[in-house]
């Protein structure tokens, strides 16, 4: 046989390897275009060396207490030499073993996934580098597709040429995603096991390890049983690399999945507070406050602030308690055969809210001296009946049956009830229908140093510090008498406390009366503030002219729409929030001036920029000169609340607050003020041991509302205690409000020095006839000493002891009218 030789066969081959070739030349043309064409599309990639991260917003207290953080995205930036090596191996295992071998491409993984994808013709996991994944994380979308690679490779190796090894692997372990809104290790390790990574087991970093993959499906409360074969898998890779030896391989494969959520973590309760901030923040710096890693710190004290959830929430327990048992909360069924089952009725618990000071239980079993209940974390308790005794059956909020006489005339098998922790044991207790707000400020600038705007954040978010406007009752008092002071009155003149009737355009009547419904005749201006007789009030404003009264009241922030034109303002039926009343009383306190009540102290951004310091008017004399000479306004011996304070305007220049009534008419009210406790109303504060504290009652009409506003010079707080919805606290202020002050305050000055206010000039003390008002007779046996401005001072000597000469009774035609 022979083989014949066919010209055109060979012609076919060359053509045939001509255009091969040709077609190749093409193809790669074209690729390097296409290359040349993308690589000229993509971002810069320097941007990285100054990336901002979504971080959120943290808001904290004054002296470094985290008391909030929002933002959807939890994240803690750690810097790499942070991060513990063994976290580092078991990411590099699991992502990217050769990550500080390649140039950002990983040729090896690449060829692997090529030939995976030729034989199954589906893509395979593994292909990506750690840099490819912070190229697509910080500038790519996550759709799979084959330009969105190519634009990965070359970004990848664009990133190489920037950034070091351990700068990529930074923005890796801050970046990327691990469930939970969870993002970065650092708040990966906060939010499945409520610590930091340097804190972390060999278990814990593996199972965190394994995350990114999938981090909803395969993580540990999503998904037990996927995660760990995920950690399996993680360990397997760190044993195969030699980054752990094989009893650590066996030990940490044994452990347990011990993984939880973990909510946002704060350092202090104070709810109300960071909600405030929050607000102020996003008005500040718009929305992008949630995402750019600001952080704020307030001017709240954190131990002042703990003193005053303390106070608040004993202090409403204990109100309630003395207005009797309501009874349980639910009845959990009883099972028709068989035993109760303690666990179903704990999980059955969830349902019911928990407070910061009380827990609900199910009640278990009841003898005459011990209640057996479950909580809701299936620990099981015993509750003495000792802690019962208060628990009367309340009839209505003003009577209760006769006290227990053991545990089973209280309570049954099956009901939900409340409980607070005590020293080793539990109590019992209830959750408060009534609810409370207390603000402390201090007097010279308005810096709010606690503040609590109710019962528990948990049960109400309404801030009743800020947004309740409610009758203050003769906590207002003091605002009428210094109007009153301004205007040539004193504490020395004489109002005629008697009955009185005025009648509104209706000809209806108004007969107002004293709470204790008897009247005392001629009273001098500060025995009827210290005492609250409410005729002396309404006389006193019916002489002093409403329009007058008015002007100066305004001076102290008060809004004229919340404050009524008649004479029912005298007992203090305009409406305020305790925070207004708080910052009223600050300019008693600070000498006359009037501060504005702030919150946030100061801002910085994620580089640790100061981008907002505030700089509040302050109570100050001589605030001028000792701006212009670079002085503190706050004495160099300053106590430790006014440090809280100085140490923030030591190196600004402080601007003066506005003088709204005289230094001698603060001093005056003052020494009225001190008076209200030493010898009135206020006269349960005495147990604070304390000349140098001064407050105010306050009860509203059918002691609808509760209230107690005291200061010294250093700190001013404010209480109000009633019913969301209006209804009789069957309490006076001084019942409802003082105590809570009392708990607060007292703690609250432990270890600061009393201080007296500093006598102004103009003032002047003077013996008196206490009848009149007028100067002493030589000689006279129960003459007193008054205090007075100098040009006030009484000129006459009384005619004869306790004269009524200088008393004031409005004349029949006067046309102030009440409505």
């Amino acid at each position: 046989m022979t083989f014949c030789y066919n010209p055109s066969m060979k012609n076919f081959f060359n053509i045939f390897i001509r255009v091969l070739v040709s077609t190749g030349v093409a193809g790669i043309c074209a690729l390097v275009v296409v290359i040349l064409y993308t690589n000229a599309q993509l971002p810069t990639v320097n941007i990285l060396e100054e990336i901002q991260l979504q971080v959120p917003l943290k808001i904290y207290t004054a002296d470094g207490k985290l008391i909030g953080e929002y933002g959807e995205k939890r994240r803690t930036p750690i810097s790499i030499k942070d991060v513990p090596e063994t976290l580092k191996n078991a990411i590099l295992a699991t992502e990217d073993r050769r990550f500080y071998d390649h140039n950002g491409v990983d040729l090896r993984g690449m060829a692997r996934a090529s030939l995976h994808l030729l034989i199954s013709g589906s893509k395979a996991q593994g292909a990506s580098t750690i840099t490819m994944q912070v190229a697509r994380n910080f500038f790519l979308t996550r759709k799979k597709t084959f330009g969105r690679k190519l634009n990965e490779v070359l970004l990848a190796v664009k990133i190489e040429k920037e950034l070091t090894k351990d700068q990529i692997l930074e923005l890796y372990l801050n970046k990327i995603y691990f469930g939970k809104r969870a993002y970065g290790v650092q708040a990966a390790a906060q939010v499945y096991y409520g610590t930091t990574v340097d804190k972390l087991s060999l278990a814990q970093m593996a199972m965190i390890a394994g995350l990114p993959q999938a981090p909803s499906a395969i993580n540990p409360i999503n998904n037990p049983d996927a995660a760990l074969k995920r950690r399996a898998h993680v360990l397997k890779r760190m044993l195969h690399y030699g980054f752990i030896n094989e009893a650590d391989y066996e030990k940490a494969n044994d452990t347990p999945i011990e993984a939880n959520y973990h909510g946002r973590v704060v350092d202090l309760d104070a709810p109300h507070v960071a909600e405030m901030a929050r607000k102020e923040l996003v008005e500040k710096f718009g929305p992008e406050v949630y995402t750019s890693g600001f952080v704020a710190y307030t001017t709240i004290d954190s131990r002042l602030q703990s003193l005053a959830n303390n106070a608040v929430q004993e202090g409403l327990l204990e109100y309630d308690k003395r207005h009797g048992y309501r009874g349980p909360v639910a009845q959990l069924a009883l099972p028709e055969k068989g035993d109760i089952n303690p666990d179903a009725w704990a999980t059955q618990l969830r349902a019911y809210p928990k407070t910061t000071f009380t827990l609900p239980a199910a009640v278990l079993a009841v003898s005459d001296d011990t209640v057996k209940a479950v909580l809701p974390n299936h620990q099981q308790i015993n509750i003495s009946f000792d802690s019962m005794r208060w628990a009367a059956r309340q009839i209505s909020r003003a009577r209760v049956e006769i006290p227990p006489q053991s545990a089973k005339e209280v309570v049954s098998v099956g009901d939900v009830i409340y409980v607070e922790p005590g020293n080793n044991n539990w109590l019992f207790s209830q959750l408060p229908e009534v609810e409370g707000a207390l603000v402390a400020m201090h007097p010279k600038n308005g810096a709010l140093l606690a503040l609590i705007g109710g019962f528990d954040f948990n049960l109400s978010y309404f801030n009743r510090a800020t947004q309740a406007t409610r009758q203050p009752g003769s906590n207002f008092k003091p605002f009428i008498y210094a109007a009153a002071l301004e205007h040539g009155f004193t504490a020395a003149t004489i109002i005629n406390d008697a009955p009185v009737v005025y009648r509104d355009n209706m000809d209806e009547a108004w007969r107002p009366q004293n709470d204790t419904r008897r009247f005392y005749g001629p009273t001098r201006l500060r025995v009827g503030l210290t005492k609250s007789r409410n005729l002396v009030s309404i006389r006193l404003l019916q002489a002093l002219g409403i329009g007058r009264a008015l002007k100066v009241i305004e001076r102290f922030g008060f809004e004229r729409r919340n404050l009524p034109r008649s004479l029912s303002l005298a007992l203090g039926t305009a409406t305020a929030s305790p925070i207004d009343i708080c910052t009223g009383y600050a300019s008693f306190a600070n000498g006359g001036y009037k501060v504005n009540p702030y919150i946030v102290q100061k801002v910085v951004d994620s580089q640790n920029k100061v981008v907002y310091d505030a700089n509040p008017p302050t109570a100050c004399a001589e605030c001028q000169r000792l701006s212009e000479e670079e002085i503190s306004p706050f004495a160099d011996d300053a106590n430790a609340i006014d440090q809280l304070v100085a140490k923030e305007t030591d190196s600004k220049q402080t601007a003066p607050a506005k003088q709204i009534i005289s230094p001698q008419t603060a001093y005056i009210m003052t020494s009225m003020l001190q008076d209200a406790i030493q010898t009135g109303t206020a006269k349960l504060a005495k147990e604070l041991n304390r000349s140098d504290l001064a407050g105010k009652t306050g009860t509203t009409n059918n002691q609808m509302d509760a209230w107690f506003t005291g200061y010294n010079q250093s700190l001013v707080a404010s209480v109000w205690v009633g019913y969301d919805e209006p209804r009789s606290v069957q309490e006076y202020g001084s019942q409802a409000a003082l105590p809570i002050w009392m708990k607060f305050m007292g703690p609250a000055l432990q270890g600061v020095a009393q201080t007296r206010m500093e006598q102004p000039r103009g003032i002047v003390t003077v013996r008196i006839d206490p009848g009149t008002g007028l100067l002493a007779s030589p000689g006279q046996g129960n003459a007193i000493f008054e205090i007075f401005r100098q040009e006030t001072a009484p000129s006459r000597t009384a005619a004869h002891y306790g004269g009524m000469r200088n008393a004031i009774t409005p004349s029949n035609n006067n046309q102030e009218t009440l409505f």
